[in-house]
């Protein structure tokens, strides 16, 4: 038996929040999370460039996604996080396949969590290295 909480419920909580959002456009699927890592995996069809690579903004979509959610864990339910800064270099190419990305806290604070996220192609080569960081603030009343 695992000493880590569950999150689940509350993962599908926050995937259930909007069911048009874009992270189930760009067919991302969270495999893992908990405030501290988190894993997810994104199609590179349908997220391409017209020249058939994977875009980066689709990358930094992915990044963006994992972090938020860590630091919506991170944060509780009596608090929200909101994204506050994002960088991402691209390293490859991705043609084809799904890409996976790790999601690794690397500042679990009270006001700002911030994330390294790393993704990588089918073959386990590095294709993009993000850092997010989101801002956590009480819940507006009512929401």
């Amino acid at each position: 038996m695992s000493d880590q909480p569950d999150h689940s419920a509350f993962l599908r909580a926050i995937e259930e929040m909007n069911p048009d959002s874009l992270m189930r456009r760009m067919g991302i699927e969270v495999t893992e999370a908990s405030p501290e890592r988190l894993v997810g995996t994104m199609p590179v069809q349908g997220n391409t460039q017209p020249y058939g690579l994977l875009h980066g903004g689709a990358s930094a979509v992915l990044a963006e996604t994992l972090g938020s959610i860590g630091a919506a864990l991170h944060a509780g339910r009596e608090r929200i996080a909101v994204g506050l800064d994002i960088n991402a270099t691209h390293h490859r190419a991705a043609r084809s396949g799904v890409v996976t990305g790790v999601a690794t806290a690397l500042s679990l604070g009270r006001t700002v969590a911030s994330y390294e996220v790393v993704i990588t192609d089918d073959e386990g080569n590095r294709v993009c290295t993000s850092r997010f960081s989101a801002l956590i603030r009480q819940r507006p009343p009512g929401s």
